[in-house]
């Protein structure tokens, strides 16, 4: 379960003028993910240079953050990015996915929507920082349906959790492993070195300390985590090239067949979660019923069966809370966007 900042972009390919850069290869369909090939060649002076800068910044603003009460750094949050986030480039494009998915909206409902969502981003991204402060305070976070999270933790069963990009969607991992659920969480490296550690360092400090990077390793070891009755989690809400054609909100886009493909080979069940903003830093997560999936033996067929599940229980948690999605994201296919320009 990575971060926004680390959106999975499928088939990248290493670009020449970046020898250091990372070629991420697009998997076959039945894994699901990511075959990450990591160049043997060093960065130049000057770039190391210029991530171990963004690194000392990364270290000031999480010093700030944690020097100030919790609320006050969401509101923080809240209202920076808010006034920010309209002035970028990327506004068009949550615009433009908004539209996709409401077209029924007029033109002043897509603006609020748009204001509302760039609010919620502000409050998750201050957030980051002090999430084991926010965990830390019973107050803070809610578990609906913790039950069967103690059941998962008690039983021999492996389950696949599934979720998305939904409000400060950090929380999930750090409740299942508070849960005392073994579980390898999947995560993409950010490309500056300096900053993935602290990042990691961050998710120690509430708990995550299992964690399968997504690639062709990654997929490797989460079988071998299911095959030792460990359970996985990943997030299934974003676009992946080659992958599954399902329709969200009517309109057709490619989706990852990992999780589906991972609980039809060891027979459990998908186990989706979601996070709510209740107030502020505080937070409602709940685990939702289980997934069963159908084996009629057409693993194709019951994948594209799985995905269309899994699409569906994404686009109701999104049509229930539009405002707390990760709209930055371009989710449907480029001449989806194409026709919307025209």
């Amino acid at each position: 379960m990575g971060l926004p900042n680390d959106v999975p972009k499928w088939d990248f390919r290493a670009k020449r003028s970046k020898p250091w850069a990372r070629v991420r290869i697009a998997a076959r369909r039945g894994a699901g993910l990511v075959l990450g090939v990591a160049d043997s060649s060093r960065p130049s002076l000057i770039q190391d240079l210029a991530w171990r800068l963004e690194a000392l910044a990364f270290d000031a603003v999480t010093l700030l953050a944690r020097s100030f009460p919790i609320d006050a750094v969401s509101d923080f949050g809240a209202a920076l990015v808010g006034w920010l986030g309209p002035l970028t480039s990327t506004n068009r494009v949550v615009e433009t996915n908004i539209r996709i998915a409401f077209p029924e909206l007029d033109d002043a409902g897509v603006d609020r929507l748009v204001k509302a969502q760039w609010r919620a981003l502000g409050r998750w991204a201050a957030e980051f920082p002090i999430l084991d402060k926010i965990i830390a305070d019973p107050g803070r976070v809610e578990v609906v349906n913790g039950e069967r999270l103690a059941a998962i933790a008690r039983g021999p069963e492996s389950v696949v959790f599934i979720s998305g990009h939904f409000s400060s969607m950090e929380i999930m991992p750090a409740v299942i492993i508070q849960a005392g659920i073994t579980c390898q969480i999947t995560y993409r490296a950010t490309n500056n070195p300096h900053v993935d550690a602290r990042i990691r360092k961050s998710r120690f400090r509430y708990g995550v300390r299992l964690f399968a990077p997504k690639g062709g390793d990654g997929a490797r070891e989460l079988i071998r985590a299911l095959a030792r009755g460990e359970c996985v989690a990943l997030m299934n809400d974003q676009k992946f090239n080659g992958g599954v054609l399902a329709p969200l909100f009517g309109v057709d886009c490619h989706t990852a067949p990992g999780p589906s493909s991972f609980a039809l080979r060891f027979g459990i069940p998908l186990t989706p979660m979601s996070v709510q903003r209740v107030e502020k830093a505080r937070f409602r997560v709940i685990v939702h019923d289980d997934i069963h999936l159908e084996d009629t033996g057409d693993r194709n067929a019951d994948i594209d069966a799985s995905v269309r599940r899994v699409n569906a229980f994404m686009e109701d948690r999104i049509r229930d809370r539009p405002e707390e999605w990760f709209w930055v994201h371009k989710r449907w296919p480029n001449d989806v966007y194409r026709r919307q320009k025209a």
